[in-house]
């Protein structure tokens, strides 16, 4: 069967074209649609352009269709068909993820009316984190918030999850994973299974990112509230203009910061609160997860710049993580050397992938 999978991001659509069976998934066809918002209207239009082109490269219409959804709620632990009351409970849950669902939800919108009847099936990042412990799950707030939804969600799941299927439970052991792109994340995962993660009822949480400052006092957006800034004020700058985008200055791209890094203070800057901040969220999933047997890196930092690797990993020795220069300049698939208590990997990450196998598992003969 021809499985499509659909990566909806603020501004793009990614898509991958599957043929897929009992023996796996052959990749079929990968494009993404950019411009979002200024060369194409919307996410819809942009799901549109994307069967007209595998339409025209001749491809035909897919079986079924599978989309990454950013959030699945309190009460979705794994992918499900979509129906009309699983777009209901997520129609409820915009408030939880309005920068994302909306994206998304029109996406499955789109789908069905080019295809009317044809299986979808959605696929939530938030998935892997559900087999987190009540205690990890859980922020110190009245119970009124808790029983309304706010707690420790976790994103990047899918990622994660293409990990742990690509390395295998038992050689990962003890692991922090750290999808490191324009949004950050790590994972600390025992035996395969997620125990906490750095993101929590928001992607905003956690790691300094490209734009989202990660974790900050609370009471600082208390102060900013009491000096004017309203709800959207505060979502602007904390999702929009914080992160390495605020520390440059300038840019929010690493290759770039990399590349000014040696005449550009603020871009040096940027990288060493960059890697400042990822180093202590490693040794904190590190403790969640009990010990550390391997650090893995993915995400588009995480996969394609050995510099910020080696960074992070300075300063983590006393976790057992060394990285071998000469592995880590080519990317090798294992970047630390031989006998290193901690073995680093680089794993290239494939979401769309992952998505197909989840359609395959639902949906396939």
């Amino acid at each position: 069967m021809l499985a499509l999978a659909l990566n909806c991001g603020s501004s793009s659509l990614k898509y991958a074209l599957f043929d897929v069976g009992p023996d796996g998934e052959r990749l079929v066809a990968r494009a993404s649609v950019d411009a979002i918002g200024s060369g194409v209207r919307d996410h819809a239009q942009a799901v549109h352009a994307a069967f007209d082109r595998l339409s025209a490269a001749g491809y035909r219409a897919p079986d079924a269709v599978g989309h990454r959804l950013v959030h699945g709620g309190p009460n979705r632990s794994s992918p499900a068909i979509v129906d009309d009351a699983l777009t209901a409970e997520l129609a409820a849950l915009v408030p939880f993820a309005p920068l994302h669902l909306p994206a998304e939800l029109a996406a499955v919108r789109a789908v069905a009316e080019r295809w009317a009847g044809l299986p979808q099936v959605a696929c939530f990042d938030t998935s892997f984190h559900r087999t987190l412990s009540e205690v990890a799950q859980r922020y110190a707030l009245p119970e009124s918030l808790v029983d309304a939804g706010v707690r420790r969600y976790g994103f990047h799941g899918l990622s994660y999850e293409f990990v742990v299927a690509s390395v295998g439970a038992r050689e990962l052991g003890r692991a922090v994973l750290a999808h490191l792109g324009n949004g950050a994340s790590m994972a600390a995962v025992r035996d395969g299974v997620a125990v906490d993660t750095t993101m929590g009822f928001t992607p905003s949480g956690g790691l300094v990112m490209g734009t989202r400052a990660g974790d900050v006092d609370p009471g600082l957006a208390v102060f900013l509230a009491r000096g004017g800034y309203d709800a959207a004020a505060l979502d602007d700058l904390f999702n929009r203009r914080s992160g390495l985008l605020a520390l440059s200055g300038s840019t929010a791209d690493v290759r770039e910061l990399l590349a000014r890094r040696d005449r550009d203070a603020r871009a040096a800057l940027a990288l060493e609160v960059f890697a400042w901040s990822a180093r202590k969220w490693v040794g904190a999933m590190a403790a969640a997860a009990g010990g550390l047997d391997s650090l893995v890196f993915t995400g588009g930092i995480g996969e394609h710049a050995p510099t910020v690797r080696a960074d992070i990993a300075n300063g983590l020795e006393h976790l057992g993580v060394r990285i071998d220069p000469e592995r880590n300049a080519r990317g090798d698939a294992v970047v630390s050397p031989d006998g290193a208590p901690c073995r680093v990997r680089v794993v290239q990450t494939d979401e769309e992938r992952m998505i197909a196998r989840h359609v395959r598992r639902l949906v396939g003969p």
